[in-house]
């Protein structure tokens, strides 16, 4: 069962988790995938709800995203159990049932095609309306320093609208 929400009511707490980190998951055909975030924000633009991720073009979740531009923000609300952090930010779906391995429950959908993960209860579910490649070499070198490893490791910006917000509950 899904509590609908206002967004711009939970704008602050969505902005405070991305500091400790959310789900972002994807789908592809039968294939779902959840990996950490930290990069992201909530607003307005072209007078739509959208969130904005931040997405490296070599993770699996990049891939997945260009065969289907739908995703699910997953914020924890409350206690959470660290495990899947542990597998979702550090291991790669292209080798491994991310979900399953985490002990994640998906939840059906409203609007796209990518579940909800119970655990992670507020829900932002994403339609990309735009993409945005970054490249790491035009940021100034004190950030490429810090953040950019290797020089092919740049970002594309996923402006997704955000076509239903929501609480899982059981």
């Amino acid at each position: 069962m899904h509590k609908k929400i206002d967004v711009n009511d939970h704008a602050n707490e969505i902005a405070r988790a991305l500091e400790r980190g959310v789900l972002l998951t994807t789908k592809a055909g039968e294939k779902v995938n959840s990996m950490v975030i930290g990069w992201g924000h909530v607003g307005r633009i072209w007078e739509r709800p959208v969130f904005v991720a931040y997405v490296r073009t070599c993770r699996y979740t990049h891939e997945l995203l260009d065969a289907n531009p739908e995703f699910t923000v997953n914020v924890p609300v409350g206690g959470f159990d660290r495990r899947a952090f542990a597998i979702c930010g550090a291991k790669s779906g292209r080798d491994m049932d991310k979900i399953a391995a985490a002990g994640l429950t998906i939840s059906a959908p409203e609007t796209v095609s990518v579940p909800g993960i119970k655990e992670f209860p507020l829900t932002l579910e994403c339609r990309v309306i735009y993409r945005e490649a970054q490249t790491a070499a035009r940021l100034p070198e004190e950030i490429r320093r810090r953040f950019y490893t290797v020089e092919t490791e740049d970002h594309v910006a996923y402006y997704g609208e955000i076509t239903a917000a929501y609480l899982i509950e059981d």
